[in-house]
């Protein structure tokens, strides 16, 4: 690694490690004001942020980026105001810092209390999505944390004219400007200094596809809250309701293709086949989705062969894999074995069943009778997500601002003395 990446890294480090000490006492009135303030100077400045996008665009489509892609990257001025509700939605949310988690007292008189803390600094790093530097920004912020944010560098001019308008927010509100640090370069070495910057960084939330992953994974030595892919599953059920499940299909794959909670692949039970044919395969190749199917399903005019790496693959696009299986337990094996324990979703009117689709699978999060495109913090009602954790260790599901704390132990005696 070159002395200049590894010099920025200390920079940005010390930096955010500086701040993250005055967050952990700040107040939640000083956190909410520089919410505020980061919300109004996104909306003043949103010609600005959306002339920068325009050049990220460009970008873009020279890199060759995939429709999917590209709708990630797109900000409108409806996607800007999203930006405004979720930083007003994270700063009226209540102050995570400082909650009881725990409350007692032992036999010797020590009363024992757990209380959250915030975790440090954490580290952000994300594709596409320019609207992650304001989510992420806005949840460290309000669990005390400094965040050192390294968007993609498709996303660069955006993510730059969002994160100066968090400055801005800072800078009213009387908090280190240095709370929220945005990586200034594109270079990609900026990445592994990142995931080895243990003196900096207390804990790593990558956000992207399998080429960011993969990196990850190989390299970090951060801890990471793994945000792995979204191989999400919609089972139509042998009980299901019609009606509900042809809307949910519909609205699991297409709503959004290129968003983590897009459905990737449709199970149908054998005796909702025979009841109503193939009404859900229809209706997604009208929409104009690609289906990738095998056997029975493929004598739907339109589907097309699928491979066998089809079942656990991503696409993020207008693709989806078909299968029949035989009940719900034939179900839960194949998401067990192709899925990755992001979000699957039963259409079912059977209370049996559902708790059965519910208990046996241990995805972050399970749905009934619900689009997986919900699969989102701020329909969680936590305003914004930093991510969708996959993995079991701290944190899963949307990660929002309560899930970026962590504890410590406050004891309090009376002149209290061990035996």
């Amino acid at each position: 690694m070159d002395a200049q990446v590894t010099g920025m890294m200390a920079e940005i480090g010390a930096a955010a490690r500086a701040a993250a000490a005055e967050l952990s006492y700040a107040s939640p009135e000083r956190k909410y004001a520089a919410l505020i303030g980061a919300a109004h100077e996104v909306w003043a400045r949103r010609v600005a942020i959306l002339d920068a996008n325009y050049e990220d665009l460009a970008y873009g489509a020279e890199k060759g980026l995939s429709p999917a892609l590209m709708d990630r990257l797109t900000l409108t001025e409806d996607r800007v105001r999203g930006i405004v509700d979720g930083l007003r939605t994270v700063a009226e949310q209540p102050d995570p810092v400082g909650r009881v988690l725990a409350d007692w007292t032992r036999p010797n008189g020590l009363h024992i209390q757990r209380v959250a803390t915030p975790l440090g600094v954490v580290g952000v790093i994300y594709e596409s999505r320019p609207n992650v530097t304001a989510d992420a920004g806005a949840l460290c912020l309000k669990a005390g944390n400094a965040v050192i944010l390294r968007g993609g560098s498709e996303s660069f001019h955006s993510s730059t004219a969002i994160h100066a308008c968090m400055a801005e927010g800072l800078r009213q509100a009387g908090l280190p400007p240095a709370s929220i640090q945005l990586v200034p370069t594109r270079d990609r070495a900026m990445v592994s200094a990142m995931l080895g910057a243990v003196e900096y960084i207390d804990v790593i939330v990558p956000r992207g596809g399998k080429g960011l992953v993969a990196l990850v994974q190989r390299e970090a030595r951060v801890p990471v809250f793994a945000h792995l892919e979204g191989i999400c599953h919609v089972y139509a059920d042998r009980d299901a309701d019609l009606a509900k499940a042809r809307a949910v299909v519909l609205n699991s794959k297409t709503r959004r293709t290129g968003v983590c909670g897009s459905a990737e692949c449709l199970l149908i039970d054998w005796q909702f086949y025979t009841k109503h044919g193939a009404v859900l395969i229809e209706d997604l190749l009208r929409a104009g989705v690609e289906v990738r199917t095998e056997g029975e399903l493929l004598k739907v005019p339109g589907t097309v062969q699928a491979a066998p790496e089809d079942f656990g693959c991503e696409f993020l696009d207008m693709v989806i894999a078909a299968k029949l299986v035989d009940g719900v337990d034939e179900a839960i094996a194949h998401i067990r074995k192709h899925g990755s324990n992001h979000t699957e979703s039963i259409l079912t009117e059977n209370n049996v069943t559902a708790a059965r689709f519910f208990e046996r699978l241990d995805s972050a999060i399970l749905m009934r009778n619900a689009s997986t495109q919900f699969a989102d913090g701020g329909e969680f009602g936590m305003g914004a997500e930093i991510g969708i954790a996959t993995g079991k260790m701290h944190a899963r599901g949307p990660v929002g601002a309560e899930q970026l704390t962590s504890f410590k132990y406050l004891v309090t005696g009376n002149g209290t003395i061990r035996p």
